[in-house]
């Protein structure tokens, strides 16, 4: 009866606070940043009265938008392909030759999660009178997203790499007369879209919410634009934080159904008819 009640009533309340405690700081900011009604005046009549799109639309319009939105664009894309082209062949060679090392290279890859990004900062800035021609391109925050989206891109490849018999596939390619390179290409990535969708999504939600490099190192990527708009308008800065937050929030949302199993997916569809 107690394991009935906690399930019926106790569990459902959890969620509802734990639902109320991450949405309504969410609806405050969005209310904030989309509605015309100050908050002194602000009462249960008029709280979904005078809500305008204008303040983003103010913030589309701006001269930098576009140009810190193609920057962070391409550093996604970028960070995305080299993340790849390590991890896959790494993780392939560690669960076949160094099945004992994976413990290890797990723990490497989730000190980017632990340590935070201004360590990295602290690092950059030592190093940054010597490397002065490499920190002036735009494209050298590639280097430092690849690291701090280790701990997601890391674990997508792992797991899709452990839903597969690798040894098998590995062993059947190279009796066909196949090289490492055409075993991982033609044989293993093909059977690893779903990890790799995940992996790319993963690394353009990072790139999307990574603030403290790019304004330490002076790039004006969608995150330090959305910070420096917010000190000349407000409104249209929070706007731009909520739209990201949106996106973001779909792109996990769309790996959660691109993961899904295809059995899965069909019943649903099915249901759905």
């Amino acid at each position: 009866m107690r394991g009935r009640v906690f399930g019926r009533v106790v569990a459902p309340l959890i969620l509802l606070v734990a639902a109320a405690f991450f949405i309504l700081p969410l609806f405050a900011m969005m209310r904030f940043a989309l509605q015309n009604v100050q908050v002194i005046d602000l009462r249960w009549s008029n709280l979904f009265d005078k809500w305008s799109l204008a303040p983003l639309w103010s913030a589309f319009s701006d001269d930098q938008f576009g140009r810190a939105l193609t920057l962070s664009l391409k550093l996604a894309i970028g960070t995305g392909l080299i993340s790849l082209l390590l991890l896959v062949p790494t993780i392939v060679w560690v669960h076949l030759r160094l099945p004992r090392a994976r413990s290890t290279v797990e723990f490497l890859t989730i000190l980017p999660y632990v340590i935070p990004a201004i360590g990295m900062v602290a690092g950059i800035m030592v190093i940054k009178p010597h490397a002065r021609w490499f920190l002036n391109s735009d494209l050298s925050l590639i280097p430092f997203y690849v690291v701090l989206a280790l701990p997601f891109t890391f674990r997508s490849i792992d797991s899709g790499l452990k839903a597969l018999d690798l040894r098998t596939l590995v062993e059947a390619s190279r009796s066909l007369g196949y090289g490492w390179i055409r075993t991982i290409v033609h044989v293993i990535v093909p059977n690893l879209r779903t990890a790799i969708l995940s992996c790319l999504f993963l690394t353009v939600a990072v790139v999307l919410g990574e603030y403290t490099i790019a304004d330490v190192l002076l790039k004006r990527t969608f995150p330090a634009f959305m910070g420096e708009y917010r000190g000349s308008d407000p409104k249209g800065g929070y706007g731009l934080a909520i739209l990201s937050l949106v996106v973001t929030t779909l792109i996990f949302m769309i790996i959660g159904l691109v993961s899904r199993p295809k059995s899965a997916r069909r019943r649903r569809a099915r249901g759905t008819t």
